[in-house]
């Protein structure tokens, strides 16, 4: 976690240092351990992947309200928005979950909230005082896949048709004249289990990039990467903006030849000939 505090008439910031612990029955602790003086607005910027990371926000909103008081405006940066893959109820006796952490988000009254290319429109659509910064923008920060995609030597793939939309606004944002290849998962109607992944498009001896939002144990880009080297790809890349790479990164050894994500996760462990690209 980060907190900038920006002073009237100043265009740097101060960080501002604090002190925090994790007490053994679980409660989290926040103490704000330096004074900024004349300040306009507080920005906190954290990863909030797990319930602890949440509460440690929540008790560093509380300090600093006590701190400076409700006249100094907080905002908030927290890149992934835990529970925004929970944006529906599939089930009955399901919560909705991202409802349940927006509601939470919300109680502690930012004046803005940036996150970073949400799951699905249905998350900003719940943020008070949103931002959703889109995935070409964060895309934009690897200057070496800019620079592939205006030259034409890129083309992109959407994995699947959720991710179609998102893709096209890729090639839009980037010059419009990128071909964009997609993908669909085939299913077996009586059963539903996903029995191969039909590509939509020549792909021969193209540079391919893979974009989508998340990647978390990486089977839907595993069996896709299979199918493109199959179908004559020549080399494959996969941009995800949040790099959750739950079962490492050896699993794409040997099918996916370098990986762009962002800072919203930490870094994985580099495994192979893989190449890691982190902005």
């Amino acid at each position: 976690m980060h907190i900038k505090a920006f002073q009237i008439g100043q265009q740097q910031a101060t960080e501002l240092q604090f002190d925090s612990f994790t007490f053994n029955g679980g409660e989290e602790h926040v103490r704000i351990t330096n004074v900024v003086e004349q300040v306009s607005h507080i920005e906190i910027t954290t990863r909030l992947n797990n319930s602890a990371a949440f509460m440690q926000l929540a008790v560093t909103v509380d300090a600093l309200q006590r701190q400076y008081g409700n006249q100094v405006a907080l905002e908030l940066v927290a890149p992934y928005f835990p529970y925004a893959r929970q944006d529906r109820v599939c089930n009955e006796g399901e919560a909705l979950g991202v409802a349940v952490m927006a509601k939470l988000i919300n109680a502690l009254n930012f004046q803005k909230v940036t996150i970073w290319d949400a799951h699905s429109d249905v998350t900003p659509a719940l943020i008070n005082n949103v931002v959703n910064l889109p995935q070409a923008v964060l895309l934009a920060r690897h200057q070496g896949l800019v620079d592939q995609l205006k030259a034409g030597e890129l083309t992109l793939i959407a994995p699947d048709a959720g991710a179609a939309k998102k893709v096209h606004n890729l090639a839009k944002y980037f010059g419009g004249g990128i071909a964009v290849v997609q993908a669909e998962k085939v299913r077996d109607v009586a059963t539903g289990e996903i029995t191969h992944t039909a590509i939509f498009g020549d792909i021969t001896n193209k540079d391919v990039l893979i974009t989508d939002d998340i990647c978390d144990g990486g089977r839907t880009f595993i069996e896709l990467a299979k199918v493109l080297k199959q179908q004559g790809a020549k080399r494959v890349s996969l941009f995800v903006t949040h790099g959750i790479f739950a079962n490492g990164l050896a699993v794409f050894d040997g099918l996916i030849d370098a990986i762009y994500t962002s800072e919203s996760f930490p870094a994985p462990e580099l495994s192979g000939a893989i190449e890691l690209h982190i902005a």
